[in-house]
């Protein structure tokens, strides 16, 4: 049998359709590429909220825990801070400002327990992370 050249090009045209069709809507290979992790699973991406949101909790209670010690409490009404704005502007700051400055807090609270510190400097510690949170629910 003789084809015309062009009749071949259709032939090869629709075997390589057909072909591809076959690898395609394989049920193996569409079960393959289901199996790809390609995206985000939504269990993944809910437990990475829940971790987030257990980090943040946990910032914002070191900070919150630190205002309640006498020497914050005496430095805040020393400098005629009202505590209570200071307590509410506390959960209104990023995931990264609590993170560093709940880092600081507790460097400096280990620090003062070793005897590092002196009353002086942690009060001044703890004036500056005052500072800082009054100073972001302004901007």
């Amino acid at each position: 049998m003789f084809f015309s050249v062009s009749s071949r090009l259709l032939i090869r045209g629709i075997a390589s359709l057909a072909l591809l069709l076959v690898l395609v809507c394989h049920p193996r290979a569409a079960a393959q590429a289901a199996d790809q992790d390609h995206i985000v699973s939504s269990k993944a991406l809910q437990q990475q909220v829940v971790t987030a949101a257990a980090a943040r909790q946990k910032n914002i209670d070191t900070l919150t825990s630190l205002l309640k010690t006498p020497i914050a409490q005496k430095a805040m009404h020393d400098a005629k801070v009202d505590p209570v704005q200071v307590k509410n502007a506390i959960p209104t700051l990023s995931d990264d400002e609590l993170a560093n400055l709940s880092g600081r807090v507790t460097k400096a609270q280990s620090d003062f327990s070793a005897g590092f510190l002196g009353v002086g400097l942690f009060t001044l510690i703890i004036l500056v992370v005052i500072l800082i949170i009054v100073v972001s629910i302004v901007h």
